[in-house]
């Protein structure tokens, strides 16, 4: 009579127990490199940003400063790969201190210059200095659409961007008043 091939119990048992072990020595690594990978995903965004920001400036520097005159004032303006943006200044025609640094986008170039601060300003600014932008919107428009990767919103003279996949926390400020941006890894 032959003998019969295959596991017994206890060598399953044995398998399933090792597998076990394994996946939960795993999981915390795995879990570590997909908090890695957000952090290095908003970290790139934010670098990518950045770097429009100062070509545009550059642009307007290379350009001679050039400016426009609305109502006897005088803006600040870049045209930077096709797109007219404001800039922020820091002084009034009558010299008085806006309290902004020369030369940072502050809106897409419209009639009129901006008084404030939106968080359509700050989806256009990321739509049209990033070469591939994420898809945007507003944080309400966020909470309701899971394909919006990135929230925007105002924060005084700041762009407050938050990266969405995956309910992170992660974001990145662009400062409007300095052209500085920062990222946050909460």
């Amino acid at each position: 009579m032959g003998r019969k091939s295959g596991f017994s119990l206890l060598e399953l048992v044995i398998v399933v127990v090792i597998i076990g072990i394994l996946a939960v020595t795993a999981l915390p690594k795995l879990l570590g490199s997909i908090d890695d990978a957000k952090q290095a995903s908003i970290q790139a965004m934010a670098s990518g940003f950045a770097s429009g920001v100062m070509a545009a400036r550059t642009q307007w520097e290379a350009q001679s400063r050039p400016t426009v005159s609305i109502g006897g004032e005088k803006y600040n303006v870049v045209e930077y790969d096709g797109v007219e943006f404001w800039l922020t200044r820091s002084k009034t025609s009558s010299g008085v201190s806006t309290g902004l640094s020369d030369g940072y986008p502050i809106a897409l170039k419209s009639g009129v210059f901006p008084d404030s601060v939106s968080d359509q300003m700050c989806i256009d600014l990321m739509e049209n200095l990033l070469h591939s932008a994420p898809n945007m919107g507003t944080v309400s428009q966020a909470n309701s659409d899971s394909s919006v990767q990135y929230s925007a919103q105002t924060g005084g003279t700041s762009c407050i961007y938050t990266q969405q996949e995956h309910n992170s926390a992660y974001q990145f400020v662009y400062d409007i008043k300095t052209g500085r941006v920062a990222v946050t890894l909460n």
